[in-house]
């Protein structure tokens, strides 16, 4: 049977905050019954969006992960209910606005943090995929549709098809270690969760400075090269998707007229190493 999911492309979203937006002016002050009661113009919002920087000077650069309901196969939230919130045959998890009234303790059932508190209505809540607006014969829900980079997707598919868009696009879900089976998944999340590690590399011309374009790069841990890469026109280089604390890692960067340079990082966090001179003699800037 197909059901639906959320496909959200890290490396797409600009923080524009249209989601964010849709979603308020879809749910604030106006009542759905059976699937959400009115949401607060004020207060928590049930589509965030939170910002990560990682880097310095000219090498940096800040991610935007949008957060909201992941809709699990294996919701906690449903489990420790009594009932106020379900799952539909679609995948979908509702929070039944008059099941869950008063109801304040199943917002900490969500490990995501996507389930809100709404003291107006003293109701929990959540993003419910409009599955009203679904249920209508929309083809996808306000956020997606408002998304102006395509960050946001929504897909109906089957386990199967699914399965393999997963490995065909190399998408993550969130906190993966805690078995829920999210239905939300992301590309390029290593934006987000990730460290990288960069510099620049230099030669001394005629007294000067100069941006050392082509050289090769490598990357290597335990004395093993793990990925390369080559400078850009500027001298830059990056790798990225490299795990927070893993370690200490070295750079080595050849180039055959310029000679080469080492230098070595430990992660931490995000690594930027600045200029590397390279030299036949192995000298450092």
């Amino acid at each position: 049977m197909s059901q639906w999911n959320l496909i959200i492309d890290v490396a797409r979203c600009v923080n524009c905050n249209n989601c964010v937006l849709a979603n308020k002016d879809e749910f604030v002050g106006n009542e759905f019954p059976g699937y959400s009661a009115p949401q607060a113009l004020h207060g928590p919002s049930t589509i965030r969006i939170e910002r990560k920087v990682r880097g310095q000077g000219h090498m940096v650069d800040a991610a935007y992960l949008p957060l909201l309901c992941n809709h699990c196969d294996d919701a906690p939230c449903v489990k420790q209910s009594s009932g106020a919130i379900t799952k539909r045959a679609d995948g979908i998890v509702i929070v039944d606005p008059l099941k869950a009234k008063g109801r304040k303790e199943l917002v900490a059932t969500c490990p995501y943090g996507a389930m809100v508190w709404n003291e107006e209505q003293s109701v929990p809540q959540q993003w419910i995929f409009d599955a009203h607006l679904l249920d209508k014969g929309w083809q996808e829900p306000r956020c997606t549709h408002s998304c102006p980079t395509g960050a946001l997707r929504a897909v109906k598919a089957d386990a199967a098809q699914m399965a393999e868009r997963v490995r065909a696009e190399g998408l993550k879900v969130l906190k993966p270690e805690l078995n829920t089976r999210p239905r939300v998944y992301y590309k390029n999340l290593y934006r987000f969760t990730d460290c990288f590690i960069g510099g620049s590399a230099l030669v001394r011309e005629a007294g000067r400075l100069e941006c050392v374009q082509g050289a090769t790069v490598e990357l290597i841990q335990e004395g093993k090269t793990v990925a390369r890469t080559s400078t850009d026109a500027f001298g830059d280089f990056r790798f990225d998707g490299l795990g927070v604390d893993s370690g200490k890692w070295q750079i080595r960067v050849t180039h055959p007229e310029h000679g080469g340079a080492t230098a070595e990082a430990v992660l931490g966090t995000t690594q930027v190493l600045g200029e590397l001179l390279l030299s036949h003699t192995g000298e450092q800037a």
